[in-house]
């Protein structure tokens, strides 16, 4: 409705549920008021911060397709599910991890991060990092909640930063990236309970064999790309490895009776 001014809705101090999506405002100040508010939408405005009052119960946020620059200034208890998702941003470092310790979802695909440092969020359990710029992976081990990242269409070229803290990560998107070397894939043994993985659209899926490859190194995934694991390739996974691990014996031994 082209809005620039809401100022009106700080009479309706009982709503729970206000999408003021599609206007042109670029100040949510009025909506201090509403402190019993719910649920927010204010996707496709002109905010450039999501800076807002602390309100005691808000649980779902959406900022998506605006113009915010940082994560500066959001800090409501109860918040179990924030969308950035379309913005400017190019850092997470000024979450306040003390205030959001409710947060399960976070929704950032879309915007100028080039690493994942300051997403120390323990309760996380969703993260969408698609389509942003990142080449590093940092302060991971903090997300030991987390069960599904996305991370498609970024600039990784290695796998370091993951950790076995993360017990609970069950699915991993890392599709169209620069993940070139298998022995990067190897990094993801740490994740215990890893069961999905996306690899497609990365130069190491052009490697020879690459799905025996890759089973070979994450023998308890049971789906991989779009495609779920059989049975024969598990079992031909797993003989290729012990097939490798009894002919690095035998090199082994050949080289200590060298050096004899």
């Amino acid at each position: 409705r082209d809005l620039t001014d809401i100022s009106l809705l700080e009479c309706f101090i009982h709503l729970r549920y206000v999408d003021l999506s599609e206007n042109k405002l670029q100040d949510l100040s009025p909506l201090s008021s509403l402190t019993h508010l719910l649920w927010l939408k204010v996707d496709r405005n002109l905010l450039t911060s999501a800076c807002m009052q602390e309100l005691p119960y808000l649980q779902i946020i959406s900022f998506a397709h605006n113009r915010i620059k940082d994560m500066e200034g959001i800090t409501h208890p109860r918040l179990a599910s924030l969308s950035l998702e379309g913005n400017k941003i190019q850092t997470a470092l000024g979450l306040s991890h003390g205030q959001l310790f409710s947060l399960k979802t976070l929704e950032l695909r879309g915007n100028m991060l080039e690493s994942t440092a300051g997403l120390s969020l323990p309760k996380l359990e969703n993260l969408y990092l698609a389509q942003n710029a990142i080449r590093s992976l940092e302060g991971l081990e903090e997300l030991g909640q987390l069960t599904t990242l996305h991370l498609r269409d970024n600039r990784l070229k290695t796998l370091d930063g993951f950790c076995s803290s993360m017990k609970c990560l069950q699915y991993l998107n890392l599709r169209n990236n620069g993940i070139s070397n298998l022995q990067e894939v190897g990094k993801l043994q740490v994740l215990p309970v890893l069961q999905t993985l996306v690899l497609m659209d990365n130069p190491c899926c052009d490697e020879p064999n690459y799905r025996l490859e890759v089973l070979a190194l994450l023998p308890h995934l049971q789906r991989l790309d779009k495609e779920s694991v059989e049975q024969e390739e598990r079992t031909e996974a797993n003989e290729m490895y012990q097939k490798r691990q009894e002919e690095e014996k035998v090199r082994t031994a050949r080289q200590g009776r060298r050096r004899k």
